[in-house]
């Protein structure tokens, strides 16, 4: 039998052939000690100190603060063992380390100082002010924060500035001076929980990840159409029947807690989405009467479409199930969703076609918009502020003022535009879908995304409130996730976080290549982002 190579050689020579000449080594080089996202203001020179993790310790004027103690002890563990540090002391060589040009002295402590009090019970909210100023310029260095939320982000920058010197084994970092807050206050993840139940682990350590690159809005799109996995109080039957699993797929309330906390120590928002009237097929097998039934030859078909909006009984259920979500959940917003309503049961359902005679009714999004309006009433009443996707903004629904308008179709500008126009609050998240996918590193179409790409006055520039990355999960599960969210959701991350056009692409791929590494180092299971390259 004759082989490939031979068959190849002696037939299709010149389409075995690739055509190219490349350099050896990484396609991309990685920076040291570079920041992701980049800082709004940073001064670094050459000169640099070094620090031995064992002899190394933060200070801090609130002691009391659980929040703040919590967060020294994570990234003292993180310089001392993860990717950074690990350092034994044997593999000092300090004598030569400091006859180097630029030497500026040991690092044993940085100062970190909160301008306010913080007692340790602070939950993230949308006004938190994350800013933070550190000087690294010589010893003694400080880190100083307006609230426990800077702080936390300013010892992630910290932790990301220091790298390993040319002998392999010494920690040092350059003598630097910052000033930095975030451009928008809403820098989101959605993470879709339905389509494949993702472990409660995976999400903590994804909370961590999210923590690496500032990110502070966990959007939790907890059910849909394909499983209800929240094992509610008032309605245990609706995980019961409409889980995957009804023990094994499901997030138990202690689930729900310890997820919310372990956010809430990283300075991370957890806002649920429980998407209605559409993507709720799963909530009708634990939850009778609430579905529409579709019709064929005015005969029931037993298939079911959206929520019955001409049902008494479907408000009475949504209020009580809202009522739990509201009071289980720190977060002041809900996300309500609103979005891909297919109208087929409902034109086909001679009870909804009444309905709507005797409401004068003329349309099904009049009949959507009705049972939204309906919805946030309910929410409103029950002191929530609330998202919807874009689509209840365009069938004109009448938003109260503090609803924010999610855009996620098409270029996503042109409904952003309207939104702001009309004077809603906007979110962008058209141009960060993570689940749509290349070959290869596919981050820089991500990085060429801004939400202020739009023509608009300052003003309505103003009521842009950041963004969002999505990770629907049809093609994700366990095994996949945290590699398809990483790095590519970094990239999104610098653009809601750094000034505008605060760096060119080619030089935050070199910063990239870095983080990404740093993320590896660190238990995250982040794709390559540049192509062939390596991680010491």
């Amino acid at each position: 039998m004759i082989g490939w190579r031979d068959f190849c050689i002696a037939f299709v020579m010149p389409l075995c052939i690739t055509a190219y000449i490349v350099n050896p080594g990484p396609v991309v080089k990685a920076t040291k000690g570079q920041v992701w996202p980049i800082p709004e203001k940073q001064d670094t020179t050459t000169n640099f100190l070094i620090i031995n993790p064992t002899h190394f310790e933060f200070q801090t004027n609130v002691p009391q603060c659980s929040l703040l103690t919590n967060a020294l002890n994570r990234y003292w563990n993180i310089i001392n063992n993860h990717g950074v540090g690990n350092v034994r002391q044997s593999q000092y060589n300090e004598r030569e380390i400091t006859e180097i040009d630029g030497y500026s002295g040991k690092l044993s402590s940085i100062k970190v100082y909160l301008k306010t009090n913080c007692t340790g019970d602070e939950v993230p909210s949308d006004t938190m002010d994350e800013s933070y100023e550190i000087d690294l310029m010589g010893v003694p260095s400080t880190l100083i924060a307006p609230t426990i939320w800077g702080a936390i982000r300013g010892l992630e920058t910290i932790s990301q500035l220091i790298y390993y010197a040319e002998d392999g084994s010494t920690l040092i970092l350059n003598t630097t001076k910052i000033s930095d807050k975030p451009r928008f206050p809403f820098r989101g993840l959605l993470v879709d929980t339905s389509r494949h139940f993702i472990p409660k682990d995976i999400l903590l350590k994804n909370l961590d990840a999210m923590a690496y690159n500032k990110l502070n809005v966990f959007h939790w799109h907890l059910t849909d159409d394909h499983s209800f996995p929240y094992q509610s109080i008032k309605f245990p039957e609706l995980s019961q029947y409409g889980a995957y699993h009804p023990s094994a797929l499901i997030y138990t309330q202690q689930d729900v807690k310890d997820i919310i906390e372990y956010a809430r120590q990283r300075g991370i928002r957890v806002m649920t989405e429980f998407d209605t009237p559409g993507h709720t097929r799963s909530w009708g097998e634990g939850v009778s009467d609430i579905l529409t039934p579709c019709y064929e030859n005015n005969a029931p078909t037993g298939m079911y479409g959206p929520l019955d909006p001409s049902a008494d009984n479907v408000y009475t259920f949504i209020k009580e199930f809202f009522e739990e979500i509201i009071s289980v959940f720190p977060e002041n917003y809900v996300h309500l969703g609103g979005d891909e309503v297919g109208f087929e049961c409902w034109e086909s359902n001679p009870k909804i076609t009444q309905f709507m005679k005797d409401n004068n009714m003329v349309s099904y999004v009049a009949l959507e918009s009705y049972y939204i309006q309906k919805l946030l009433d309910i929410v409103h009443d029950l002191g929530g502020k609330s998202l919807v996707w874009e689509e209840v903004f365009v069938n004109g629904v009448e938003l109260p003022n503090k609803t924010i308008v999610h855009v996620w179709k098409g270029d996503g500008y042109t409904v952003l535009k309207k939104a702001i126009a009309a004077g809603k609050p906007a979110l962008l998240s058209s141009c960060w879908y993570l689940d749509y996918l290349k070959t290869g590193g596919d981050w820089d179409k991500f990085y060429e995304c801004d939400p202020h790409n739009v023509n608009a006055t300052e003003e309505e520039l103003e009521l842009i409130l950041g963004g969002e990355a999505c990770m629907w999960s049809e093609s994700v599960n366990k095994y996949n996730f945290m590699s398809r969210v990483w790095p590519r959701a970094s990239a999104a991350a610098e653009k809601l976080w750094s000034r505008k056009d605060a760096a060119t692409y080619s030089e935050a791929a070199q910063r990239l290549e870095e983080h990404t590494c740093r993320m590896n180092a660190r238990g995250i299971e982040a794709q390559p982002p540049n192509g062939p390259g390596y991680c010491l």
